[in-house]
């Protein structure tokens, strides 16, 4: 079997964790104010039913805002936080993907201000939007 082509754009993604290491391989496309994070859905990421499961969709979507908040941050020369805490999370979930599918976040930074980032997502299973996301972050001082 042939493994399934990453779309144009992404790479391995540039951000390993202990949270998202089981999901691997995870990979990432950046822009100047964000990143958007793929994977294609296996059996570890979806539930008895063969559908993805709601907690990956969140929590990629988390992350994707996260990392975009930080890449806006920097656009706007303030440098690398000391890091973001979630503070709110909305998800709604307008579908879902199986097993195979490409699930990917379309990450739109919002805005930024002196201690708070926001941010937007619409999750994309094969291009079909699946969820949608919005979150507040704190930002952390750095030092």
């Amino acid at each position: 079997m042939t493994e399934p082509k990453v779309p144009e754009g992404y790479s391995p993604h540039f951000r390993k964790s202990r949270f998202t290491d089981p999901w691997e391989p995870l990979f990432s496309k950046t822009g100047a104010r964000e990143v958007s994070i793929g994977l294609f859905l296996s059996e570890a990421h979806c539930n008895s039913r063969g559908l993805v499961h709601g907690g990956l969709i969140a929590s990629l979507a988390d992350n994707a805002m996260g990392l975009s908040c930080v890449a806006a941050l920097q656009d706007e020369g303030r440098g690398a936080p000391g890091g973001l805490v979630t503070i709110t999370l909305n998800t709604d979930y307008l579908g879902s993907a199986k097993i195979g599918q490409w699930l990917a976040t379309d990450t739109h930074f919002v805005k930024t201000g002196g201690s708070i980032c926001f941010a937007d997502c619409l999750m994309r299973a094969d291009g079909v939007p699946v969820a949608r996301a919005s979150a507040t972050f704190k930002v952390l001082q750095a030092g």
